[in-house]
């Protein structure tokens, strides 16, 4: 299994999310945060809570299977992409294990 965390602009967030529900990934993570980033464009706002903070964004979660990966990755480029610099990022991990709380059981498959 993957992890799959993307970094992207509030702005896209809905067609990112959309994008992915219509190809089957139902279940994500959304977090709004903050980060100083290498690209500061001319209409960037400091931070309220970070002075050094400059670029709000949503981070995304989700965890899909080994072979779902490639896909979800494209769909989230392809919606969260513009013509601008500093779009985001997103980071794939491994997935050692995932435990149901309510079973306290391990499960191999993911289905939410």
């Amino acid at each position: 299994m993957k992890e799959i965390k993307a970094y992207i602009k509030p702005n896209k967030l809905e067609k990112v999310v959309e994008g992915l529900k219509e190809n089957g990934f139902e279940s994500v993570t959304l977090l709004e945060c903050e980060g100083t980033g290498t690209y500061k464009r001319e209409d960037s706002l400091p931070s309220l809570k970070f002075h050094f903070a400059d670029s709000k964004m949503i981070k995304l979660e989700l965890v899909c299977q080994d072979e779902e990966a490639e896909s979800a990755i494209e769909i989230i480029c392809k919606n969260a992409s513009t013509p601008y610099p500093a779009d985001g990022i997103i980071y794939i991990s491994n997935i050692k294990d995932v435990y149901r709380i309510k079973t306290c059981k391990s499960i191999k498959k993911i289905d939410f």
